[in-house]
């Protein structure tokens, strides 16, 4: 079967990745064309990831590249239409979350979606791939913890980038958008039912910046979901350990735990201050194995011309939720969420 030749959107951090698992580490892909806005980008392309068709103009790498499949790994406001323009231009779609930063983004992405049933669209929950997940939720299905009722996670950015996220706080939607969407979407595909009210709150005692901004450093939210299951959702930036995820799913006969300890790999280290593990720095570290994951399941689907588990509709699911997060966050009482 002949390789998908893949088109990339964006060559940040998360497009640097992407990039490098469709040049060099998904023997049925081909990366064969790069688009940014950033030269200094286009140049890494080039040079690292030796791409010599290279596009400052994304509907111009649509209409004159050699691919078969767009990976859209830009800014969160450029995902929707940028999604609409390569499927109606004939090309299968991976794209990152979120799937839009509003509801009528994702309600548009949805109906192009449903314009092109023959086109593959991958959304980017790379946490569903993550081995330890994927496991826990095999072990669910096999009804090792019962019925699961309850959902608790966490998502800690470390305090040593405490400092980037002041910087675009004012825009990143608030905690709750910019931070919880992965762990609204575990909390929904765990429990297998959609939550319903939300209640929400923030807290900020060590970076003033950020309420000055109209946000909050930490957040929590608790949610009551359609099936009478609950979720419990702490996000914060000042993890002083490092990156910090971590996620238990309660079940009547017993209970599953993903990374109490957000370890960097097995090593224990003792010395002066005792036996230490090292922590994971940041989400590329965490959870490279799923980013290269889930892209091949993306290429995969496009050779098999199978639909993926994640769909569309989840991404506006999640979306709808983070709002209703982030309503009830600043309402401080409960907020209904409506679908």
């Amino acid at each position: 079967m002949r390789k998908v030749k893949v088109g990339i959107a964006g060559l940040g951090r998360l497009g640097k990745l992407h990039a490098n698992n469709l040049a060099f580490k998904i023997p049925d892909a081909e990366l064969t064309a790069a688009c940014s806005i950033v030269p200094a980008e286009l140049e890494y392309a080039k040079e690292q990831l030796e791409v010599a068709d290279v596009y400052a103009d994304y509907r111009e790498m649509l209409e004159k590249a050699d691919i078969d499949a767009v990976a859209i790994v830009t800014t969160s406001g450029e995902h929707c239409w940028q999604i609409e323009a390569a499927l109606d231009a004939g090309k299968h779609v991976f794209s990152d979350k979120p799937l839009g930063i509003t509801v009528e983004e994702c309600r548009t992405a949805e109906a192009v979606v449903e314009r092109h049933p023959e086109l593959t669209f991958f959304l980017g929950f790379m946490r569903r791939y993550d081995p330890s997940y994927a496991y826990a939720k095999e072990k669910i299905k096999e009804g090792a913890i019962g019925t699961p009722y309850m959902v608790k996670a966490a998502g800690i950015d470390p305090e040593a980038l405490a400092e980037g996220a002041i910087k675009f706080a004012a825009t990143s939607g608030g905690i709750f958008i910019d931070m919880a969407i992965h762990d609204i979407d575990l909390m929904r595909w765990f429990l297998e039912s959609d939550p319903v009210e939300v209640y929400a709150a923030g807290a900020t005692f060590k970076h003033p910046e950020f309420k000055e901004a109209g946000d909050d450093e930490t957040g929590a939210a608790m949610y009551k979901c359609e099936n009478g299951a609950l979720g419990f959702v702490h996000v914060g930036r000042t993890a002083a350990h490092g990156y910090h995820v971590e996620t238990e799913i309660v079940g009547t006969e017993g209970s599953l735990r993903i990374s109490p300890v957000p370890e960097k790999n097995l090593c224990m280290i003792y010395d002066k201050n005792g036996a230490v593990k090292e922590c994971v720095s940041g989400f590329p570290e965490r959870f490279a194995e799923s980013y290269q994951l889930e892209m091949a399941e993306f290429i995969h689907c496009v050779q098999k011309g199978a639909k993926p588990d994640v769909t569309v509709y989840d991404g506006t699911k999640s979306t709808q939720i983070g709002f209703a997060t982030t309503k009830a966050w600043k309402k401080g009482g409960i907020v209904k969420i409506e679908y």
